[in-house]
């Protein structure tokens, strides 16, 4: 994807719009209403988790939807009780893979309204891929950044597409640190370098849509919340979930929106919100939680905000434009 220099400079404010949603609204609260035919929707990661309950409302309200999974007979098993789901094969982290879902999906023509990069990995041991990437950052971001930029046409053609990047209150782990990106020189911690993949997530989102908005592709990232029982937290122990107060004395997931505790409905709910909800019309490029656009965590509250899961906010060096802008020229060089 080429930058245009007529390309217009004026983002949307880091303001809440106020949606009339929260941290408790579900993903078909905020869907209801919302006719989807016609539309052609790609949901990465759509058939565990939030991305299962992603694909199944959006389908629901009558998209046409396409689930690209590096297991597709485990993905057809779980997504078996939706009618209509395509699935697909793909490996984020095998560039071949996703080169080929991308070519199959633009030999047959259709316009990509809608694409939710939901698929993630979080706090793995060290593992690289094939061409010594660290694996977090590869999967969370490099496969989808290859993806959008394959997928490229296909969106344009819709005539205003949404992309959605599920980015993390994991920003507090890490900014990009672009000079040692894949853990060469400093010791490996999986939640640095997932810190890092989510940080990446909301930068890509920023410079994506400044570099797409033109052509009528908005991008938002998304906070989804903390959602214990989607499979995402596999490589903690439950000790690790008890100390981090996801988990009850009985090993139970604990549920309260407003710290950010949610079910996976409620989880879902922000990426439908920024996929499909006529509200975020002209809009684009920021983060957003409990279905709204989140303020900027101002230098003196982020003591406050870090200590505080119940208080909406996105660090500065999250949304930072020239961060989105060399992260995207450097994910370009990893990717060609």
């Amino acid at each position: 994807m080429a930058q245009s220099e007529e390309t217009p400079t004026m983002t949307t404010p880091h303001r809440p719009l106020h949606s009339g949603f929260g941290a408790a609204s579900t993903a078909e609260d905020v869907i209801e209403g919302i006719d989807l035919t016609g539309r052609v929707a790609i949901v990465t990661g759509g058939y565990s988790g939030i991305g299962l309950e992603t694909s199944r409302v959006l389908r629901a309200a009558g998209a046409e939807v396409v689930v690209p999974a590096r297991d597709p007979e485990r993905a057809r098993g779980a997504l078996k009780k939706i009618d209509g789901v395509r699935v697909e094969p793909m490996d984020l982290m095998d560039p071949a893979s996703v080169d080929a879902f991308a070519q199959r999906f633009l030999a047959s023509g259709r316009p990509l309204h809608i694409l939710v990069n939901s698929a993630g990995i979080m706090a793995t041991p060290l593992t690289r891929d094939a061409r010594g990437h660290e694996a977090q950052f590869a999967t969370n971001h490099l496969g989808h950044f290859r993806l959008v930029e394959r997928l490229w046409p296909a969106l344009v053609a819709a005539h205003g597409a949404r992309v959605v990047a599920l980015s993390s209150r994991g920003i507090r782990f890490s900014p990009v640190v672009f000079d040692d990106l894949h853990f060469e020189h400093r010791a490996y911690e999986p939640f640095l370098a997932y810190g890092q993949s989510k940080t990446a997530n909301a930068l890509f989102a920023v410079e994506l849509d400044r570099r797409g908005r033109a052509e009528g592709v908005r991008a938002f990232a998304v906070h989804p919340g903390q959602i214990i029982d989607t499979g995402l937290a596999k490589h903690l122990s439950e000790e690790a979930l008890r100390a981090a107060g996801a988990l009850d004395e009985q090993g139970r997931p604990l549920r309260d929106p407003a710290r950010q505790q949610k079910t996976v409905a409620q989880g879902a709910a922000t990426g439908v919100w920024c996929a499909t909800s006529p509200q975020l019309d002209g809009l684009g490029g920021v983060y957003c939680e409990n279905c709204d656009i989140s303020p900027v965590v101002a230098a003196e509250d982020e003591a406050g905000w870090r200590a505080d899961p119940g208080l909406a906010g996105v660090l500065p060096y999250a949304v930072d434009p020239k961060a989105a802008a060399r992260l995207w020229e450097v994910s370009e060089r990893l990717t060609a």
